[in-house]
């Protein structure tokens, strides 16, 4: 009987990988902001199933103590973290995807208002240029040389397009590795992101792919320390919502019931509007 009760765990956990591959094919079709919102949210449903349906299961096993199971829901257990992984970084691309789009229109914006301000015809002559009248063929004076930059002026300047193009494909070759299931080759190159770009607004991230990328290793109590770095050093990020939930799942894996339950709780009281903090609510109501 438990084993059939098993199965039907599995089957949907089997149905979700072909979801997943379906959700791989049309990769490249990942800017229909539309169609990924709801590959997004279909994937997001079936792991909050799953995940509860795990829960209802790991208690009946460890309470009748049957170790064949219970190994068997450890599985299922990695791979759901496995795909709440990829989930995530489809919703990352999603939203880098967004942030492009508006870039380039800016920019695309401000080159039109250039073009029309310089073709408008402009204000009057500067001083020192020739108008019109006889002396309108001499030679124009000579240009004047600028005067230096006031000291702490490079210090202050924006980083160069190539540092800002290195910086990315850092950052993309370490979620690549991420995507491939190379989890322990991708924590030492976020890590070596965030110690490169401390400043970059993608390090929180890098921080947070690296726990993550610790937690599908199943180093728990790695991933707790590297989510914390997080929370300590980046206090401000979008991404400290969803570190608290990935040290609450850590601790949970760990045994600590009563600090899974502390840090859903923290989490629910501090970021409430949050998705984080909806999955910590079902987390919370199920235990």
């Amino acid at each position: 009987m438990q084993r059939h009760s098993v199965r039907g765990a599995i089957a949907p956990v089997l149905l979700f990988f072909a979801l997943l591959l379906t959700l791989s094919s049309t990769h490249a079709a990942l800017f229909d902001d539309d169609e990924a919102r709801k590959r997004i949210d279909l994937l997001r449903q079936r792991v909050d199933q799953l995940e509860t349906r795990i829960v209802t299961l790991e208690g009946t096993v460890k309470s009748q103590g049957l170790v064949d199971l219970l190994r068997d829901i450890e599985q299922i257990k990695a791979d759901i973290a496995k795909l709440r992984g990829q989930q995530e970084v489809y919703t990352y691309e999603l939203e880098q995807a967004q942030k492009r789009q508006r870039d380039l229109y800016l920019d695309l914006d401000g080159r039109l208002r250039k073009l029309e301000t310089g073709a408008g015809g402009g204000g009057p002559p500067a001083a020192g240029t020739p108008g019109p009248g006889p002396d309108a063929s001499a030679a124009p004076p000579a240009p004047v040389a600028a005067s230096p930059a006031p000291p702490g002026t490079a210090a202050r300047a924006a980083p160069a397009p190539a540092d800002l193009a290195g910086e990315q494909r850092a950052y993309d070759t370490a979620l690549d590795l991420f995507k491939g299931g190379s989890y322990a080759p991708a924590v030492n190159a976020f890590q070596s992101f965030v110690r490169t770009y401390p400043k970059s607004p993608l390090a929180p991230s890098a921080m947070y792919w690296a726990g993550n990328a610790q937690y599908a290793q199943r180093d728990f109590r790695g991933a707790v320390a590297t989510q914390r770095q997080l929370l300590s050093t980046y206090p401000d990020s979008q991404k400290v919502p969803d570190a608290l939930l990935n040290i609450a799942s850590c601790q949970s894996e760990l045994g600590e019931t009563a600090g899974a339950r502390r840090t859903l709780e923290d989490l629910v009281s501090r970021y409430p509007n949050s998705e984080a903090a909806a999955k910590a609510r079902q987390r919370l109501a199920g235990r």
